[in-house]
């Protein structure tokens, strides 16, 4: 923590998800329910030869950033998520072919998820300060057979996920196991590493 920043509780500061995500918007509910959302509206077209992790890393940043320039003054909230199969992202379903064909693609794999995390400082009008963490779950699936997709994709409808599953919901009965250290992270908003974003911008979070 920079030794010039006051230290300030969630209370006391402008907060901004910069995110429309009712998802992420649960999740930050969780320490406060004091805070604004806004669309980032960030263009989140992969780069030639990006990886996951980076293109997840870039958009986070992004998003914060974007809102931060309209929202002078706020503590701006960034987050991405990206997965991957083999190192090739799966971006989100939009439809329930794509669903089905990329939960059948997963059936017995391990799937990695960067969930990338962006605080965009914008207290100070003459030093913007972004903090910034990465992180890496990794979910193993069950092998699924074509009738149990096609029965999940119909009930649960995760069209808007990437990986298309929603692990808060019936998705988790799609897994072996999870290994992160963050089990929020899956969600699309790493808690523990926000926490820690935020004492390291001078708020306290209890």
């Amino acid at each position: 923590m920079s030794a010039d920043l006051v230290v300030a509780t969630l209370s006391d500061v402008d907060l901004v998800l910069g995110s429309t995500s009712r998802y992420r918007a649960g999740l930050l509910r969780r320490l406060t329910p004091q805070f604004r959302q806004a669309a980032p509206d960030v263009d989140e077209t992969r780069e030639a030869g990006e990886t996951p992790r980076a293109l997840a890393e870039r958009l986070a940043m992004a998003k914060a950033l974007a809102v931060a320039r309209r929202h002078p003054g706020a503590l701006v909230i960034g987050s991405d998520q990206v997965a991957a199969l083999d190192g090739q992202t799966l971006g989100k379903p939009g439809d329930a072919a794509t669903a089905c064909a990329q939960l059948a693609a997963c059936s017995g794999r391990q799937v990695e998820f960067h969930t990338a995390l962006c605080l965009a400082d914008a207290r100070d009008p003459a030093a913007l300060r972004v903090h910034a963490e990465t992180d890496l779950t990794t979910v193993q699936f069950r092998v699924l057979d074509e009738a149990e997709i096609a029965r999940y994709v119909e009930r649960e409808r995760p069209l808007d996920c990437a990986g298309s599953f929603k692990s808060e919901g019936l998705g988790i009965a799609l897994f072996e196991r999870v290994t992160s250290d963050d089990p929020s992270a899956l969600i699309g908003l790493p808690m523990i590493a926000l926490c820690r974003l935020l004492r390291r911008a001078g708020v306290a979070v209890l």
